[in-house]
């Protein structure tokens, strides 16, 4: 097997969590090349991933056909002489274009509609039983004939790397702003899938405080992209505009927020995909669960601490609180996560 072609998943979280399987392919095929075809957003995690010699960028929207872009995408990748592929997303779509590069072996899951698109296919698991994703992305190597059965049940441990141009940016933007390396907590307040997955700002609020009360060198930098800036103002507003409390978020590259997570004392995140980049680069950190289910999505990692109510009506998976109270994350309180972060060091 000398050419592999990886089609990357479209979230940063499952981005990370497709790692172990680039390993294990590594594993297996040592003299292999392996390249990921990624969606703009996505590409720096497979630029942090040691395994991956090319990650070829492609422009495609999220549920959009695009199939010229498609079409020339395949043409290309033609080119490479692919002797196998692995299609991550469940999606008709991103079988499309392993099909049209005449791929001889095209490795996924079943799902819409793509038989024959796909011929090598694995059954889904249950949805009442499901493996972290990161073991779910390793199966896929048990389709091939020389690999060793994967254990969907055992935890499998994402890595990354840290950019040194990423990591010299971050370090020349906080001597800018007059911040110490080794004093630094970074919290992640955004979610992307919604409200249910947010811990509330005037909790994020109080946990700075606190956390600055406690070690008063510290300064406390809020991460995440451009559609999370109101709500780190909203923190920043909650914290009194503390000086010492940052929003950097929309300010930073992913590779820069890879770089910044890998420097901080501890990182306090929802759950997103910040929060498994954090995991991936082994940083103390403190994952906080709503809606969602830990046991598909944790953090993984020995130096996270998830918490999670379990409350009866969780997980429900939805955007919005079916209830309308929210009780799986206000009742998380600031005192709770900042005990779990002492517990880290």
């Amino acid at each position: 097997m000398n050419r592999i072609l990886v089609i990357a998943p479209n979230w940063i979280g499952d981005a990370v969590m497709s790692q172990p399987l680039l390993a294990n392919l590594k594993a297996i095929y040592p003299q292999s090349q392996i390249d990921v075809l990624a969606s703009t957003w996505v590409t720096p995690i497979y630029r942090a991933c040691s395994e991956v010699h090319q990650v070829i960028e492609a422009r495609l929207e999220h549920k959009q056909l695009q199939w010229g872009l498609r079409k020339e995408l395949a043409k290309q990748l033609k080119l490479n002489q692919y002797n196998a592929c692995f299609v991550l997303p469940n999606s008709l779509k991103s079988a499309i274009i392993p099909w049209l590069a005449n791929i001889p072996f095209r490795i996924g899951y079943r799902g819409e509609m793509r038989f024959g698109l796909i011929n090598l296919a694995l059954d889904n698991p249950s949805k009442v039983n499901r493996p972290p994703m990161a073991n779910h992305y390793l199966a896929l190597a048990n389709a091939l004939e020389h690999s060793q059965e994967i254990d969907a049940n055992k935890p499998t441990d994402p890595k990354l790397n840290i950019s040194l141009a990423a990591k010299e940016s971050i370090g020349a933007a906080l001597q800018a702003a007059s911040i110490k390396e080794k004093s630094i907590y970074v919290l992640c307040p955004g979610a992307e899938y919604g409200a249910t997955k947010r811990w509330p700002a005037d909790h994020f609020a109080s946990l700075a405080q606190q956390l600055i009360a406690n070690e008063p060198d510290t300064h406390v930098i809020l991460l995440g992209g451009k559609g999370d800036h109101a709500l780190s103002e909203r923190i920043r507003a909650e914290a009194k505009n503390d000086l010492q409390i940052h929003n950097w978020c929309g300010k930073t590259s992913l590779d820069e927020a890879i770089a910044l997570i890998g420097m901080s004392k501890a990182l306090v995140s929802n759950d997103s995909g910040l929060m498994h980049i954090g995991a991936a680069l082994k940083v103390p950190q403190v994952a906080i669960f709503g809606s969602s289910d830990p046991h598909h999505t944790p953090p993984l990692s020995a130096k996270a601490k998830v918490l999670w109510l379990n409350l009866p009506c969780s997980p429900c998976h939805k955007r919005e609180c079916p209830l309308g109270h929210l009780k799986c994350l206000k009742d998380i309180l600031p005192t709770a996560v900042l005990g779990a972060i002492q517990t880290l060091h």
